[in-house]
């Protein structure tokens, strides 16, 4: 059953900041939100979605921190009401709806934590999506690294051994003789390379950010589409619970996802196709061993990078590295940083002083401030992260600690 997959994982207390309040936007309010976000992915170049453990409730599969989730129920003793196996499980409206954007170009990459495996089931390709925390229904050799897709999911989380041999042969590669194991983190597992290093690629890249179903409080995944507001992007965030960077998105919609996804697909023009046992490899009896491979290719890193410094190196940097190569800041930088930081404050506090009584007028003669922030103040959610100590260049250790 799926709440088994955290029952799976070694014990650990602090799981983050469970059951908050759900928050409804007014039907009007959801209409008028929802166009909006529709009209910037048709504006932007380059959109990339994060998805959560919410946009797949609509499939049986609970989340983790939502007010029927399983560590919120877990604190109380209780479990899950609902608990429908990984293979019975099928892609939601949502997972379908993003499949047909990116067929329609509308969206680049898609940056999941879910190991669900609902992404690879609808349809989707490797070169659009990154699996930062694994997925139940691909394995990996110990000894070459490549990936397969399995015809089932796997029983096991933690990288643990399924006793299988490694499939490169098959698909025209030198037999390597390793074993097979699952690809499912647990808490002290690094993130895997390649997933990581496009993600970080693709979020710095990108014009628009949208998060669907996620609180994003597990980092370094949370804290990716911050990447985006960085290098002058805009972040909307799509969500029944208030998240930590909430105060930094463009956009907030609360609402059910799949709602939210069926009105931005009918804005865009665009059907939301049903799903087919046809597209899923798990599932198909015609998939060839060549597509069977999951495995990142290399090329694709080669050319985000290229891109990367096409779109981003002009712009001045707000971050020395990424996530998977960061180092010790230099000192002297470091306090260079600061002191332009206070200058700039005190500009802008001076500015404030004449610009404070400045309103916009709209059509109708009302008189607002801030048009486009639409969302009031939000209580800041407390945060966990990974441990970054200790790790080596290209990897980032998923150990959790507690932040306040």
């Amino acid at each position: 059953m799926s709440s088994s997959y955290a029952d799976g994982l070694s014990p650990y207390e602090n799981k983050g900041v469970l059951g908050l309040e759900e928050r409804y936007d007014s039907v009007e309010t959801l209409r008028l939100k929802c166009g909006l976000l529709a009209d910037w992915i048709q504006g932007a170049r380059h959109v990339v979605v994060h998805t959560g453990a919410g946009i797949s409730t609509a499939a049986g599969i609970p989340d983790f921190r939502g007010t029927n989730g399983v560590w919120t129920l877990e604190q109380k003793g209780l479990k899950p009401s609902m608990n429908i196996s990984f293979d019975e499980a099928i892609p939601t409206k949502t997972h379908m709806a993003l499949k047909k954007l990116i067929e329609a170009k509308k969206i680049k990459f898609i940056i999941s934590q879910n190991i669900d495996g609902l992404h690879l089931r609808s349809g989707i390709s490797r070169q659009h999506l990154a699996e930062l925390h694994g997925n139940m229904f691909t394995e990996q050799c110990d000894k070459c690294g490549r990936q397969f897709i399995r015809n089932f999911a796997a029983k096991s989380v933690g990288k643990k051994s399924l006793d299988t041999v490694c499939r490169s042969e098959q698909i025209g590669g030198r037999p390597c003789r390793g074993r097979m194991h699952d690809t499912i983190l647990d808490w002290e597992h690094n993130l895997p390379d390649s997933d990581l290093t496009l993600s970080d690629l693709h979020s710095s890249v990108a014009d628009l950010s949208i998060c669907l179903g996620t609180t994003l409080q597990i980092i370094p995944s949370g804290n990716l589409p911050l990447y985006t507001k960085k290098y002058g992007g805009r972040l909307v965030i799509c969500n029944l619970q208030p998240t930590k960077h909430d105060k930094k998105a463009d956009l907030i919609i609360n609402g059910n996802v799949d709602e939210i996804m069926v009105a931005v697909m009918k804005k865009l023009g665009l059907e939301i196709p049903e799903h087919e046992s046809t597209m899923d490899p798990t599932r198909n009896p015609d998939t060839t061993c060549k597509e069977m491979d999951w495995t990142i290719p290399t090329s694709r890193i080669k050319e985000m990078n290229m891109l990367y410094k096409k779109v981003c190196k002009p712009m001045r940097r707000k971050r020395k590295t990424f996530m998977y190569e960061r180092e010790r800041p230099d000192i002297r930088e470091t306090k260079a940083r600061k002191q332009a930081f206070t200058m700039k404050q005190e500009i802008k506090s001076e500015d404030n002083k004449t610009t404070s009584n400045e309103v916009c007028k709209t059509g109708n003669d009302h008189m607002i401030k801030n048009p486009v922030k639409i969302e009031d103040k939000v209580e800041d959610v407390e945060t966990y992260r990974y441990s970054m100590e200790g790790t080596t260049e290209h990897n980032t250790d998923l150990q959790m600690n507690q932040t306040m």
